[in-house]
């Protein structure tokens, strides 16, 4: 397998699960910084411009984050990524989903891209305060989710890859504090190997 992603990007929860895998993969970084997922190289592996990309075995391409972190969960059961039960992957699934579309996508876009947002320069505060505000709010409905647990499917899942990246931007990239069990979570899940490993190769150990 092949990821494509960029240091620091939502990307790292997917590299995250790569490494709980334990599967030979190799890591493509793309500088979006540079431009780069807009250059041929790149847009001939996925048009859409975005990381994470992952390349299988077999040459497909796949994309979106919740579709990867699902896919690599169920082709690799005894990594223990997939809860047990259609009723817990549902959940699972509703997580992650709710942590990229939501937390990441209008959120944290609104904070780190406003013009995208913004119809005119003098609005982009307004934007960023808005993201803040979507961004907050889903930390609280992730706070009560995770009361009385340790993982939000209850076992380990590629759930909480999610969950991780998008806590690593708050409080390891802008410094905020996370509510109680989201900073238990995060610390947890810092305490892992494999998220240890990936923070070392991507250079934000």
């Amino acid at each position: 397998m092949k990821l494509y992603y960029s240091p620091g990007a939502c990307s790292i929860g997917i590299h995250v699960l790569l490494e709980e895998i334990g599967a030979p993969y190799e890591a493509v970084l793309v500088n979006l910084r540079e431009g780069a997922q807009f250059k041929p190289e790149f847009t001939g592996v996925n048009p859409k411009s975005k990381v994470p990309t992952l390349e299988r075995d077999d040459g497909s391409v796949m994309t979106e984050y919740p579709a990867i972190a699902f896919w690599l969960a169920s082709r690799f059961p005894t990594a223990g990524l997939m809860p047990a039960g259609m009723d817990a992957q549902a959940r699972a699934l509703e997580c992650a989903d709710y942590c990229v579309a939501t937390m990441h996508m209008q959120g944290f876009s609104r904070m780190f891209r406003p013009s995208n947002f913004a119809p005119s320069e003098a609005d982009a505060e307004a934007v960023k305060a808005r993201g803040a505000e979507i961004f907050s709010k889903g930390l609280a409905l992730m706070d009560k989710a995770l009361e009385g647990k340790e993982w939000l499917a209850g076992t380990y899942s590629f759930a909480d890859s999610a969950l991780f990246y998008v806590s690593f931007w708050w409080n390891g990239r802008m410094g905020k504090e996370l509510p109680a069990n989201v900073a238990a979570h995060f610390a947890r899940m810092k305490a892992r190997p494999a998220v240890q490993r990936v923070l070392a190769a991507e250079g934000l150990a």
